[in-house]
């Protein structure tokens, strides 16, 4: 299942202003696959996948973990040169600032308000002040990398209902979705986070029932979203590893990047050849160069018990048949 509105397709082949950053931004829960989607998109001419931003401010800034290209981030020259076109450098007092903004502004709850930002009162001019910094930061990716679109694989809804207050982007949604069965699996596995200092920093962990409400909620958002006229493309994972060519072509079209078989040398059926990124966070997956095989990852049908597998479909039984899970073509 792909699909874009009429609207959303006639924005997407529009000629780019040079003065409007285009942002592709992956939303959706995580562990739906948005990592691998990034890394693939992000080989495309014109592309460049930078990870989860939303976390550059802490793990990136503050915390100094591992760039997807091996180098802690002080040390990443690709990171060094976007710091110093967006803020001259990067000053740990505005990443502070950033953290502190962020509870402020941009979390789930405050989604009703940001519909019309006149509702938030005091805050209204911390939520510029948030999204004009990540503007500048755009901006400054696209200058640095020569390239037309900046992928942002933060995920969260509530950052891309703040980022479409912000007339100076322009913003794309993908809106990717997993069988929340799958993605409910994922979330109870002990993933180590090989970019933190420590070897105990583990990847959080949700228990089925927590996840289930988290996968609804984020999914019903990102639908509102696309009611809002938001420029979205909802995606199934599984659709793009059973087709990926034909899948990441509707990709390119709708982000406006190249899409004959001359931008897609880099992907022979279900392989393709992954290049260093600079991703500052996501699924450790990120750091994975070289081929690399495209593959449903159903474990899930296997090992999530019964009685989870029940839990899980009755909680999200609304949107499971929304998008075709339900359905035997939906395997």
């Amino acid at each position: 299942m792909v699909s874009t509105s009429a609207e959303d397709t006639s924005q997407a082949s529009s000629a780019q202003d040079p003065a409007r950053p285009r942002v592709l931004y992956l939303g959706g829960l995580g562990r739906s696959g948005t990592t691998v989607i990034e890394r693939v998109l992000g080989e495309l001419p014109g592309a460049c996948s930078v990870g989860e931003l939303v976390h550059l401010w802490q793990r990136g800034v503050l915390d100094d973990e591992t760039c997807g290209c091996g180098q802690p981030f002080a040390q990443c020259a690709f990171w060094s040169e976007v710091g110093n076109r967006a803020f001259g450098g990067w000053d740990p007092a505005l990443a502070r600032r950033m953290e502190e903004l962020r509870p402020r502004v941009d979390r789930t709850r405050f989604i009703p308000r940001l519909l019309a930002p006149r509702l938030l009162g005091r805050h209204r001019d911390e939520l510029a002040e948030y999204v004009g910094t990540f503007l500048r930061l755009y901006r400054a990716i696209g200058e640095t990398t020569g390239g037309n679109v900046v992928i942002d694989s933060s995920k969260h809804s509530s950052l891309a209902f703040c980022l479409r207050t912000e007339p100076g982007l322009d913003l794309r949604i993908v809106h990717v979705v997993r069988d929340p069965r799958g993605v409910a699996y994922s979330w109870t596995k002990e993933v180590r986070r090989p970019e933190a200092h420590s070897d105990e920093a583990l990847m959080t962990r949700y228990s089925p029932a927590r996840s289930s409400l988290l996968w609804t909620g984020h999914n019903l958002f990102f639908g509102l979203l696309r009611g809002l006229r938001t420029p979205t493309m909802l995606l199934r994972y599984e659709d793009f590893v059973t087709d990926p060519r034909r899948v990441l072509g509707e990709l390119a079209e709708f982000a406006g990047l190249p899409a004959g078989e001359g931008a897609l040398g880099f992907l022979e059926g279900a392989t393709v050849t992954l290049s260093p990124s600079h991703t500052v966070a996501g699924n450790p997956m990120r750091f994975r160069t070289g081929a690399t095989t495209l593959r449903r990852d159903d474990a899930w049908r296997r090992d999530l018990p019964r009685p989870r597998r029940w839990l899980v479909t009755a909680l999200t039984a609304p949107l499971l048949a929304r998008y075709g899970y339900l359905r035997r073509s939906g395997r």
